[in-house]
């Protein structure tokens, strides 16, 4: 797992991609708005075949600006955190959270649902920021983690059926992935160091 420290010009980078990745995220929802929602249906829809195409789109889209505007400051502060902590660790953590999310909204939501939301990448960089500083047992890890844990550590109920109309199934998905993708990363990060190590 990488061991870069923060610094201003990384923060300042995430920063800038981040507030590219949250316009981009409003611009869809607005052709989707014009479009009278006919994006949404590109999401994914439980066990339908031609429905595991929505584990590419279903992060891009949401139901309206208010589920847009909910995901966008998270989405902006934990995706700016991440890839301060290096590229590698921002592409691991997105894109496996991002499949995992997909893959289980698709398994276990009922038949007829669309999923959509970015909630389940969210719910992945969380896990991931909180679960590497167990396994890094670096201290600048171990205090974001704490720190992301304090803030954000309620939303992770989500993962549990608490609300209609809310897909645990994505959010479940989605911390399993920042799972994963810690585990990947340090085991990563030890073979590194085992390798140049001095015996």
């Amino acid at each position: 797992m990488a061991s870069n420290a923060f610094d201003w010009p990384r923060i300042r980078k995430g920063a800038i991609v981040m507030a590219a990745v949250v316009a981009a995220l409003w611009l869809i929802e607005g052709v989707d708005t014009l479009s009278n929602h006919a994006l949404d249906q590109l999401g994914v829809r439980p066990w339908n075949l031609i429905g595991l195409d929505g584990i590419l789109f279903a992060p891009l889209l949401h139901v309206s600006w208010a589920h847009v505007a909910a995901n966008s400051v998270p989405l902006f502060v934990l995706g700016t955190v991440l890839w301060a902590s290096g590229l590698r660790q921002w592409i691991v953590a997105t894109v496996t959270g991002w499949i995992t999310s997909g893959v289980l909204a698709w398994l276990l939501t009922p038949i007829h649902y669309v999923v959509i939301g970015a909630s389940g990448v969210i719910f992945g960089w969380i896990t991931y920021l909180v679960v590497r500083g167990f396994l890094s047992r670096r201290w600048p890890h171990i205090v974001l983690g704490l720190v992301v844990m304090f803030v954000y550590g309620s939303v992770l109920l989500g993962v549990f059926p608490m609300s209609t109309g809310v897909s645990w199934q994505s959010h479940l998905g989605g911390a399993i992935g920042g799972l994963l993708a810690a585990w990947l990363l340090f085991r990563r990060e030890r073979r590194r160091r085992a390798k140049h190590s001095v015996i």
